[in-house]
């Protein structure tokens, strides 16, 4: 009898992608921390971290999905450039409420989390040749 769920995802391979997407997703919450710590004068948790970075997209997403789609019709192709900027006005709202500072922070934090994982990301690159994302950053 084979493990098989659906289609040719098996158990294991749905164990292995939900754990590596759990990795990623420490991963990824390492900048947002550090960021929100340098941002708050330290008050940031890990967990706050967790939280902006589970529901930061999310709410991305959904913002750029429902905006593009009812403004598209009324207004046109012009509506997902809007999508967009409200989509990231959104993302900061969940820094800023995750961080429990204001506007300002919660730029502050976007801002300094994404040049974090910049410099991790060229950091890792020159020591272990992992570069992510790997067509982004040019290899040292």
């Amino acid at each position: 009898m084979s493990n098989i769920i659906f289609g040719n995802v098996t158990l294991t391979s749905l164990l292995l992608t939900i754990v590596g997407l759990i990795i990623l997703w420490i991963i990824v919450s390492i900048p947002v921390w550090l960021a929100g710590k340098a941002v708050t004068g330290g008050k940031a948790t890990f967990g706050e971290a967790m939280i902006a970075t589970l529901f930061g997209p999310i709410v991305y997403f959904v913002t750029i999905i429902i905006v593009g789609y009812l403004l598209g019709t009324v207004i046109g192709s012009t509506a997902y450039i809007l999508a967009l900027i409200l989509a990231l006005i959104a993302w900061i709202w969940v820094y800023k409420a995750s961080f429990r500072t204001g506007w300002l922070g919660g730029i502050a934090i976007a801002i300094l989390a994404w040049i974090i994982f910049v410099v991790i990301s060229i950091v890792f690159g020159a020591l272990f040749g992992i570069v992510v994302p790997g067509t982004f950053f040019p290899h040292i």
